[in-house]
C-alpha cells in the first residue's frame, strides 16, 4: 500500500530526505508515547468522580489506538520503502553486469563462454598493471605522474585492442582450453548463482525481519494499553478494599455500642432482681 501515490507527479524526494523523515517520524511517535504515558499517570494521580475517570479512560484508549494506526501507517511505508529499495538494487545489479559485459566485449562475443573467461582473465591482468603503476606514481613529482598516466592511457588502449583482436582470433584455441574454459565458466556460474540465491535469501529474511519487528512493536502496543488497564482496575479494587474496611471498622463499632448496652441492661436487671428478693424478704 502507497498511501503517497497522489504525490506521483510531484517532485522525487532524495534518499537523504526519506532518512530524515523516517528519523523525525520516530523521534515524534517516541514523544508523544512518553507525553501519552505522563498523562495517563496524571489522570490516575487526580481524584475525580467515577463517570469522569471511565471518560478519560476512553479517551486515553482513543489516543492510544489512534497512535498505535499512526505508528502501523508509518511502518508500512517504511516497509514498502525497503521492499522497494531491494528490488531497485536487485534489478540495478542485473543491468550493471549486462552492462559491463556489453560495454567491453563485442555482442558476439557474449555467447561464447571461453571467450567470456579469457576476457575476464585480461582484465585481472589489467588491474594489477594499473595497481603497479599507481605505487610507483606516488613516488615521482606531479609532471613525472601526468606523463606515466597518458601512458598508462595508451597502454591501457593498446591492451583493450590486442584483447579485442585475441578474442576474434578463435581458430587459435585448441578444443582443450575450450573444454578448460567450459568447466571454468560452468564453476563460476554455479558458485554465482548460489551466490545469487544466498543475497535472495537474505533480502527475504530482511523483510520477514521487518514484519515481525512491525508485529512485536504492534503487540507491545497493545499489551502496554492492557497493562494500563489492569492498573487502573488494580487501584479502583484497592480504593474498594479500603472503602470496605472502613465499612467493617464502622460496623464492629455499632456492635460494639450495642454489646455494651446489653451488658449493661443484664447488669441492672440482675440487680434489681437481687435487691427486690432482698427487699422481699
Amino acid at each position: 500500500m502507497q498511501f503517497a501515490y497522489h504525490l506521483k507527479n510531484s517532485a522525487q524526494m532524495t534518499d537523504e530526505e526519506r532518512d530524515i523523515i523516517d528519523r523525525e517520524s520516530e523521534n515524534i511517535i517516541r514523544m508523544c508515547t512518553e507525553m501519552l504515558n505522563d498523562f495517563k499517570a496524571e489522570c490516575r494521580k487526580a481524584k475525580r468522580s467515577k463517570q469522569m475517570a471511565e471518560f478519560m479512560d476512553l479517551v486515553l484508549e482513543a489516543l492510544s489506538s489512534y497512535m498505535n494506526a499512526v505508528h502501523h501507517i508509518a511502518n508500512e511505508q517504511r516497509q514498502f520503502r525497503i521492499q522497494r529499495e531491494l528490488e531497485t538494487y536487485k534489478f540495478l545489479k542485473l543491468n550493471s553486469d549486462k552492462k559491463s559485459l556489453s560495454a567491453v566485449v563485442p555482442p558476439k562475443l557474449l555467447a561464447d563462454p571461453p571467450m567470456m573467461h579469457g576476457l575476464q582473465r585480461q582484465n585481472h591482468k589489467g588491474d594489477w598493471k594499473r595497481q603497479q603503476a599507481a605505487s610507483n606514481d606516488d613516488e615521482l613529482d606531479d609532471f613525472a605522474e601526468r606523463v606515466e598516466a597518458s601512458g598508462a592511457r595508451r597502454v591501457l588502449q593498446d591492451e583493450d585492442l590486442d584483447n579485442s583482436n585475441c578474442f576474434l582470433e578463435e581458430d587459435e584455441l585448441s578444443p582443450e582450453d575450450i573444454q578448460i574454459f567450459e568447466s571454468e565458466n560452468v564453476q563460476l556460474y554455479n558458485e554465482l548463482k548460489g551466490l545469487s540465491e544466498e543475497v535472495e535469501q537474505i533480502e527475504r529474511n530482511v523483510v520477514d525481519i521487518a514484519y515481525l519487528q512491525d508485529i512485536f512493536t504492534e503487540k507491545i502496543s497493545l499489551q502496554k494499553t492492557d497493562i494500563d488497564r489492569i492498573a487502573n482496575t488494580v487501584v479502583g479494587a484497592t480504593e474498594n478494599v479500603k472503602d470496605a474496611n472502613e465499612q467493617i471498622k464502622q460496623a464492629i463499632q455499632r456492635n460494639a455500642g450495642l454489646r455494651v448496652w446489653v451488658l449493661f441492661f443484664l447488669i441492672v436487671m440482675s440487680l434489681t432482681l437481687l435487691f427486690l428478693d432482698w427487699y422481699n424478704d
